[in-house]
């Protein structure tokens, strides 16, 4: 009797284990994917610096699935077919095709649940089996023509939605189902060539299995032919640099966004950045503050892999008010010491004068005002008003460059020349600095940046001025085409520290790029 209670609860215990161990590799296959999966394709250069695929692989072939029921095997041998091909991919990368592996479907042997088998055998024996066309659409071997790729692990409970999710997307995607209406013809991919008895015994169930997921549906009479299969690797395309290559990728330093690097030919990157910033002098209630909300909105086009033009407009709102005031007071208030409106507009343009040099490059702006009274002065009605902007042009160039730092770190540099209300003849106003400015990121995953910003910005004017200021940052990037920024900064100078002043600024920016 005691034997047999020791033997139940050892069972018991062993099941309820292997239960656990198989959700959370359920989990973690979707950490991974989440992370390295974007727009249906693998980043692969970040994959191979990522030691979380190796412990997948090594729980793919420790797992014990004999308890489980057929529903949990099957959604555990989709996970580990995709994960193997992604591993298998990796060990040899860079290349151009799963083809240029020996044996990649039919050799080379990987150890799954306990058994030795090749990809082709757990696909044909092990999941295929079961004789539902539906699994064609959610395994992915790598290639461009292969079904898409998710960013998210199949799992039991959610498998039969998933499994009709993606075959609902293959059979409505003009590029997978290439249909002539005109000519009453269709082409399909060749896994319906390839696999024809999965999908009926003849080309009407083919086309009724079709129709079963399209919303538009094929005729029943429809010519069918197979175009050819593309099995250039489903891979991330990493924006190139200005040298047209890509940048050696190195932990999470793989996927960041590259700020100091032209744009590829036949793209576009836009930004708008949001600086508010405040200054006070002295104290309550004899004190004033200076706030200056601005946006700036800047969209470029890669003419070439080296070369990248476009415009830049300033949008701002000024407020002079006394203390006690908030710097929010600028978005709500219209007075006499209040003022708004899009001060500046002009050609933007990046280029790379050295392409071997990938992550360097020259920015150069030249802002037109357009009003004539900037400044500040009276106007139509004779009242006096405030500063907003400069009168006259500035130009503006920027040196960028971009280091990466081992895995996870990275230095940007950037030093400048900046001429601000350019030709007047008043030195004080024809201001001419040479700002420079340190930003050292850290990356904790793939999609977050830290950083660390200091400056230092001379004036070159009658009597020598500066001002330096220190901040912190947080980039998110959701994918490589779209990107959000929170920094706050610390100012000072000797104007403020003379007077009891102060100096900030809190900044938000958006990043979205086109291909």
């Amino acid at each position: 009797m005691k034997f047999l209670m020791f033997f139940l609860m050892f069972t018991l215990s062993t099941a309820l284990t292997a239960q656990v161990e198989l959700e959370r590799f359920f989990q973690d296959a979707d950490k991974f994917l989440k992370i390295h999966v974007e727009d249906n394709n693998v980043n692969y250069a970040a994959v191979k610096n990522d030691v979380q695929l190796m412990s997948l692989i090594n729980r793919i072939g420790s797992i014990d699935l004999r308890n489980q029921d057929a529903v949990t095997q099957k959604a555990f041998r989709i996970n580990a077919y995709n994960l193997l091909v992604i591993y298998q991919i990796v060990t040899a990368y860079p290349l151009e095709s799963v083809q240029d592996i020996s044996g990649f479907f039919d050799e080379t042997k990987y150890l799954i649940a306990g058994q030795l088998m090749t990809l082709n055998k757990l696909e044909r024996d092990a999941i295929l089996s079961d004789g539902d066309p539906r699994s064609h659409f959610v395994l992915v071997c790598g290639a461009v023509d292969c079904p898409p790729i998710i960013n998210t692990a199949y799992r039991p409970i959610t498998l039969d939605l998933q499994l009709n999710n993606q075959t609902y997307k293959s059979l409505n995607d003009s590029a997978f189902i290439r249909v002539s209406t005109e000519e009453n013809k269709v082409e399909l991919s060749q896994i319906f060539n390839w696999y024809s008895d999965d999908f009926g015994k003849n080309k009407s169930e083919c086309v009724a299995f079709i129709n079963s997921f399209r919303e538009s549906k094929l005729n029943e009479d429809v010519s069918i032919s197979y175009y050819g299969y593309d099995w250039s690797l489903n891979e991330v395309k990493i924006l190139e640099s200005a040298a047209g290559v890509e940048q050696p990728p190195s932990g999470n330093n793989a996927i960041r966004y590259v700020v100091s690097s032209t744009i590829p030919k036949g793209n576009t990157e836009t930004k708008i950045f949001n600086n508010l910033y405040t200054q006070s002098f002295g104290d309550e209630p004899n004190g004033n503050r200076s706030t200056f909300f601005t946006s700036q909105i800047s969209s470029l086009y890669g003419v070439s892999n080296t070369f990248n033009a476009g415009i830049e407009l300033r949008y701002r709102r000024v407020l002079n008010s006394g203390l006690p005031s908030s710097s929010t007071d600028v978005f709500g208030v219209n007075d006499t010491l209040f003022r708004q409106g899009i001060t500046t507009i002009g050609p933007k343009i990046r280029w790379a004068p050295v392409p071997k040099w990938g992550n360097f490059s020259i920015q150069s702006t030249l802002w037109f005002p357009l009003e004539g009274d900037l400044e500040g002065g009276n106007n139509t009605e004779g009242q006096n008003k405030i500063y907003a902007d400069w009168n006259s042009p500035t130009f503006w160039t920027q040196f960028f460059n971009d280091f990466s730092l081992g895995s996870n770190f990275s230095l940007f540099t950037e030093v400048d020349f900046l001429w601000e209300d350019m030709g007047r003849k008043e030195a004080d106003l024809n201001r001419i600095s040479t700002p420079a400015t340190l930003i050292l990121s850290y990356f904790p995953n793939p999609k977050t940046t830290l950083y660390a910003l200091g400056g230092f910005s001379p004036y070159y004017l009658d009597e020598f001025d500066y001002f330096y200021q220190a901040g912190a940052g947080l980039k998110y990037q959701f994918n490589r085409k779209f990107e959000l920024e929170f920094l706050y900064t610390h100012f000072r100078n000797q104007s403020l520290l003379e007077d009891n002043g102060k100096a900030s600024t809190l900044n938000f920016g958006i990043r979205f790029n086109t291909n």
